[in-house]
C-alpha cells in the first residue's frame, strides 16, 4: 500500500515537471513590452498618477476657490428686485376734522377739509400783509364742501389698482471684525489642505516602497524555492542512479520523488506571490493593472544601507510629522474661531444704496403708465445688544473644542514617539538578525556542500541531505526576511518623520 502511494506521488511529480518546464520556456517570451522600474521611477509615477494624490491636489484647488470666493464679501453685494401687486381693496385716509375752526372757517372732512387746511395759512399771510388797512380776514371756505362731504368727514381712497416696483440695491461692509477674521480662517483652511496633500504624498511614498520591497522579497523567496526544486530534481537523479546501481534503497528513491513533488507547490506559491505583489504595486502607482511591469534590483542592494540608516534614525524628530502639523494648524484655526465668536459682540458698519422705479395705474396698460424713480444712500450701523446667550455659549463651545484638540495633540505625539521607538527597535533587530543569518547561511551552505558530496560517495543518507537542505533554505529566507523587515520599518519611520520624496 505504501509503495502504491509513493508511485502516485512520483507520477504526479513527473507530470508536473513538463508543465513547469513549459512555463520556464514561455517566460522569456512574456518579457516583450515589459517595463522595468526602479524604486525612484515607481515613486515618480505614483506621485503623478496615484488617485489619493490627485484627490488631495483637487482639494487644494477647491479650498483656493473657496478662499477667493470669500473675499467677495468685502465687495458691494448688488441685487435687483421686482414686484407687481393688485389692490383688492384700496386704503382709505381722512384729512382734517369734523369741527369748525375758531375763525369760523369750515374744516370739514374730505377734499374740502384738505383744501381749507391748505388755503387758510395763505389767507392768514395775506391778512398780515394788509394789516392796518381795514381789510378783514376772510377764511377760505369751499363752496362745494357740503356737497362733497355731506357736512361730515369722509374717507378718501389712495393708490391705484395696479402697482409695479423695480429696484436695485447694494450693500458693502465698512467695518466688520467678524467678517475679517472669517477671511483669515479661509486662508488657514487652504494651508491645512496643502498639508493634507503632503500627508497623502507621504502615505503614497510609503505604500509604493512597501509594495516594491514586497516584490523583491517575493522574488527572493521564489529564487530560494526554485533552488530547492532544482536540488530536489538533482537529488532524485542521483538517487535513481544509485538505485539502479543497487547502492540506494527503494525507500530513498521514494523519498527523493516525494521531495520533488513537495517542492513544486512551494514554487508555484512563490510565483503567485510575485504576481500579486506586482499587482499591488500597480494599484498603488495608479497605472493600468494589465500593464506588464517588473522591478529592478534585489533586497541585497539595500543591505549596505542598514548600518548608516540606523544611526540616522536615532536622531529623528517629529518636526516634519504631517499629523502634528495638521493639529497645529487646526489649533490656530480654533484660536481664530474663538476670536471670530468674540467679535460678534462688536458693532458693524455697512454702506447701503438703493434705487427704485415705481408706477401705479388703474388701467393695465404699460405704455400709459407713468414711472417715478427714487434712490437713497446711507450708512447702516448694527449694534448687537442681546441674543439670548448665543454668542456667549458659542465662545465657550469653541474654547472646549480647543482644549479637546490640545489633548488630542498630546496623545498623538505620545503615540508617534512610541511608533518611532518601535520602528528603530525593529530596524536594530533586523540588523542584528541579518548579521546572524549571514553567518548561519555561510555555515549552512558549507554543510550542504559536504552533505551532497557525502551522499554522492554513499557516506550519508538522503535524510541527512534533506536536513541540511532544509537548514540552508531557512537560512536564505532568514537573510532576506531580515533585510525586508529593515526596509519596511525604515519606510514607516520615514513616513512618521515626514521625510518628503524630494528631500530624501
Amino acid at each position: 500500500m505504501y509503495l502504491k502511494h509513493a508511485a502516485v506521488l512520483a507520477a504526479s511529480a513527473f507530470l508536473a515537471l513538463p508543465a513547469f518546464a513549459q512555463y520556464q520556456e514561455a517566460a522569456p517570451q512574456e518579457e516583450t513590452g515589459k517595463v522595468v522600474l526602479t524604486l525612484e521611477d515607481a515613486l515618480k509615477v505614483a506621485l503623478s498618477e496615484n488617485t489619493a494624490v490627485k484627490v488631495a491636489d483637487m482639494e487644494i484647488q477647491r479650498q483656493e476657490y473657496a478662499r477667493k470666493g470669500s473675499y467677495g464679501a468685502l465687495l458691494p453685494q448688488v441685487s435687483a428686485s421686482g414686484m407687481y401687486s393688485y389692490a383688492l381693496k384700496k386704503q382709505k385716509v381722512y384729512f382734517g376734522s369734523d369741527k369748525t375752526d375758531d375763525e369760523g372757517g369750515s374744516s370739514g372732512g374730505g377734499m374740502a377739509g384738505m383744501m381749507a387746511s391748505l388755503m387758510n395759512p395763505i389767507m392768514y399771510y395775506i391778512n398780515e400783509l394788509y394789516a392796518g388797512t381795514g381789510v378783514p380776514f376772510v377764511p377760505y371756505v369751499d363752496p362745494d364742501a357740503d356737497k362733497e362731504s355731506g357736512g361730515s368727514s369722509e374717507p378718501m381712497e389712495m393708490g391705484r389698482s395696479h402697482s409695479v416696483t423695480l429696484g436695485l440695491s447694494a450693500q458693502m461692509p465698512l467695518v466688520n471684525f467678524q467678517l475679517w477674521e472669517s477671511l483669515r480662517l479661509t486662508g488657514d483652511q487652504v494651508e491645512l489642505a496643502v498639508e493634507q496633500a503632503r500627508e497623502s504624498r507621504l502615505g503614497t511614498v510609503a505604500s509604493v516602497k512597501q509594495a516594491f520591497y514586497a516584490i523583491l522579497f517575493a522574488k527572493e523567496a521564489y529564487n530560494v524555492y526554485n533552488s530547492v526544486y532544482e536540488n530536489a530534481v538533482e537529488n532524485f537523479r542521483l538517487t535513481e542512479m544509485r538505485y539502479n546501481a543497487a547502492k540506494a534503497s527503494e525507500l530513498d528513491l521514494t523519498r527523493a520523488k516525494s521531495n520533488v513533488a513537495a517542492a513544486i507547490p512551494n514554487l508555484y506559491n512563490a510565483e503567485n506571490s510575485v504576481e500579486l505583489a506586482l499587482w499591488q504595486l500597480k494599484a498603488v502607482m495608479g497605472v493600468d493593472l494589465e500593464r506588464n511591469i517588473d522591478v529592478a534590483g534585489s533586497l541585497a542592494d539595500y543591505a549596505d544601507q542598514m548600518f548608516s540608516d540606523i544611526a540616522e534614525g536615532n536622531e529623528a524628530t517629529l518636526e516634519g510629522n504631517s499629523t502634528l502639523r495638521q493639529l497645529a494648524q487646526q489649533a490656530e484655526m480654533m484660536a481664530r474661531q474663538i476670536r471670530m465668536q468674540q467679535y460678534a459682540y462688536l458693532p458693524s458698519l455697512a454702506l447701503t444704496f438703493s434705487y427704485s422705479y415705481l408706477s401705479q395705474s388703474d388701467i393695465f396698460n404699460l405704455s400709459q403708465w407713468r414711472w417715478f424713480p427714487s434712490s437713497t444712500i446711507g450708512v447702516s450701523l448694527s449694534i448687537p445688544i442681546f441674543s439670548g446667550g448665543q454668542r456667549y455659549h458659542a465662545v465657550r463651545q469653541a474654547r472646549v473644542q480647543a482644549d479637546e484638540l490640545e489633548l488630542q495633540r498630546e496623545n498623538t505625539e505620545r503615540q508617534l514617539r512610541i511608533g518611532i521607538r518601535q520602528s528603530l527597535g525593529t530596524m536594530d533587530t533586523a540588523m542584528r538578525t541579518y548579521d546572524a543569518s549571514r553567518e548561519a547561511l555561510a555555515t549552512a551552505e558549507k554543510a550542504y556542500d559536504i552533505a551532497v558530496k557525502s551522499y554522492q560517495l554513499g557516506k550519508s543518507t538522503l535524510t541527512d541531505l534533506n536536513n541540511t537542505e532544509l537548514v540552508l533554505t531557512q537560512s536564505k529566507l532568514a537573510v532576506s526576511q531580515a533585510i525586508y523587515n529593515f526596509v519596511i520599518a525604515k519606510a514607516g519611520l520615514e513616513q512618521t518623520l515626514g521625510y518628503d520624496f524630494n528631500e530624501r
